[in-house]
């Protein structure tokens, strides 16, 4: 049997919408959309970049908790309503995903909130602890 974990956050949006931030599914994580949102204070900068970075602050954090990281990313997909916003931020994706190169998918298109600039949804294949 599949052991299936929510993961959530204590982002308001999870409760409203009805989500997590990640669910592990045997040894697979999928981690949700995830933006730059700092989700303690509800707050978000209008910078793209620190915004790239907030996410990837997110996504590390929910990885962690499922016993996995950066370095077990097989797939990640980037949202942007701005095509124009994304190169900005190729430096900071690349700190993570260098080395890694997972398959990879960026789309325009609009976000859920005017202020988001950025959102990133990963999907991690989970080893036998954590990365």
């Amino acid at each position: 049997m599949t052991q299936r974990q929510a993961i959530l956050s204590g982002s308001t949006f999870e409760e409203q919408i009805g989500y997590a931030r990640a669910v592990v599914d045997g040894d697979w994580v999928h981690v949700s959309g995830t933006t730059g949102f700092d989700y303690a204070a509800m707050t978000i900068s209008d910078d793209v970049v620190e915004q790239a970075e907030q996410c990837l602050r997110n996504i590390g954090t929910a990885l962690a908790e499922a016993g996995s990281g950066f370095a077990d990313v097989v797939r990640v997909r980037y949202l942007l309503p701005d095509r124009e916003d994304f190169e900005p931020c190729w430096p900071t994706l690349r700190r993570c995903f260098s080395e890694i190169r997972p398959a990879a998918t960026m789309l325009v298109c609009g976000l859920a909130d005017p202020r988001m600039k950025i959102e990133i949804e990963v999907y991690a294949r989970r080893r036998q602890g954590p990365s």
